[in-house]
């Protein structure tokens, strides 16, 4: 009797300590998600910064752009001039695409972040319920355990009396 209780409390604990492990293991990828999470809207919004840096200095360019074909005197230097700032001006405008490119990109790896951490924080939500049940029944089992057990002194006393 006594070592089909010992079993169970044996299993008991390894499920519990099971339990443990699965929401300590919930908990640390969630906090690799988070981490992640901040690392991704750092990038954001260095983007976005370098975002309206590049369109300040394409507004720039395209004023100076305007600039030279009003106020040129010399056509040919004026014509090369601006032939240069629209090349540049093409860069920027690519290389801004690319910006937007790549922080849309971004926010939707930040939303599938996000998404997974909620599912994670569920999981774990879900495993920290289970261990407290767990231990709840690993309580319960204790008090059976250590009831019976005086139950048993108590007969082995009443035993030796007789």
């Amino acid at each position: 009797m006594t070592d089909r209780i010992r079993e169970k409390m044996t299993q008991l604990r390894g499920e519990a300590d099971a339990a443990i492990a699965r929401a300590e293991d919930a908990e640390k990828k969630v906090k690799l998600l988070e981490q992640e999470l901040l690392s991704k809207e750092q990038e954001n919004r260095s983007l976005t910064h370098r975002l309206g840096l590049l369109e300040a200095e394409n507004e720039k360019a395209e004023a100076k752009i305007q600039d030279y074909k009003t106020n040129s005197s010399d056509y040919d230097s004026n014509k090369t001039n601006a032939d240069n700032l629209s090349r540049k001006v093409q860069l920027l405008e690519e290389e801004l695409d690319s910006a937007e490119k790549n922080l849309k990109e971004t926010v939707e790896k930040l939303r599938q972040v996000d998404v997974k951490a909620e599912h994670f924080e569920r999981q774990v939500t879900r495993a920290e319920q289970e261990r407290d049940a767990w231990e709840k029944k690993h309580e319960e089992v204790n008090e059976r355990y250590k009831k019976a057990q005086q139950d048993l002194e108590e007969l082995e006393k009443s035993m030796n009396d007789i």
